[in-house]
């Protein structure tokens, strides 16, 4: 189980991330996380939609209401230029914290 501190801090950058293939509503959003990480990391609405809107505050991200295929109404969400370029400042940021990671555990075998 990933910590309540490391789960906060990595959101932003997940978030971005998926957003950055395209426009999706929040509950898919809540699945490519589960997908991607195997099931290790679980979001719930109540953890993921008040990062959107502080995400949409700082204009990260914008919204819009749309109908989907099944004719239900959902509010999609999609990266805005300033966004892109806090994804790449986030994935810079993760990348050398992981590097300065993996350096230290290296000489020490798996657990």
């Amino acid at each position: 189980m990933v910590s309540k501190n490391l789960m906060a801090a990595s959101t932003k950058p997940m978030i971005l991330s998926i957003l950055a293939s395209g426009e999706i509503y929040g509950y898919q959003i809540i699945q490519s996380i589960i997908q991607i990480s195997g099931g290790t990391l679980e979001w719930s609405e109540g953890m993921l939609y008040p990062v959107l809107h502080r995400m949409e505050k700082e204009n990260f991200i914008r919204s819009q209401w749309k109908i989907s295929d099944n004719g239900r109404r959902r509010k999609y969400y999609r990266l805005t230029e300033l966004g892109k370029k806090e994804l790449e400042k986030e994935r810079k940021q993760w990348m050398s914290v992981h590097r300065v990671l993996s350096s230290l555990w290296e000489p020490f075998p798996a657990i």
